[in-house]
């Protein structure tokens, strides 16, 4: 809610319908967002490979580093972007939301992303069962963070 002259705005993010099938439209934007990191890779491995013919193999050690580096730079620049989604968020029609009504950036959406992953690592992915029980279905990560996921078209 904000408060405007006075009065009383409600949120979008105050509206239940906002989380309706918003877990599963998390993880069909996972699965999409791992496939443009793929394909995103292809070229930066190519690049990498002709660096490390080029110094005769010492190019090749930021090949240990390639997957990390790409997927936090995607993610900086779209989660942490205008739209405050990634692609395949935007083409589930949800979008990463702060719960103080300030923006999303760059900083933001690596460490959601980081925590994400650690989170996983760690607690397997039986940490995604924190959205069962949750409000708005949020993940740890998102608890953490004073973030939520919902839906644009609400």
């Amino acid at each position: 809610m904000a408060i405007l002259d006075g009065e009383i705005i409600p949120s979008r993010l105050d509206d239940v319908r906002a989380y309706s099938g918003v877990r599963t439209r998390r993880i069909l934007a996972f699965c999409v967002d791992y496939l443009i990191v793929g394909l995103l890779l292809i070229p930066f491995a190519i690049l990498v490979l002709l660096l490390g013919l080029l110094t005769f193999g010492l190019g090749w050690g930021l090949f240990a580093i390639l997957v990390p580096l790409v997927a936090l730079i995607y993610v900086w620049n779209t989660l942490g972007g205008r739209n405050q989604a990634t692609v395949g968020m935007r083409m589930m029609g949800i979008r990463l939301d702060r719960l103080d009504g300030r923006p999303v950036d760059g900083m933001l959406a690596v460490v959601h992303s980081v925590l994400f992953w650690a989170a996983n690592v760690v607690l397997t992915p039986l940490v995604l069962l924190v959205s069962l029980f949750a409000d708005r279905k949020r993940t740890l990560h998102d608890l953490l963070l004073g973030t939520v996921v919902s839906r644009t078209d609400r």
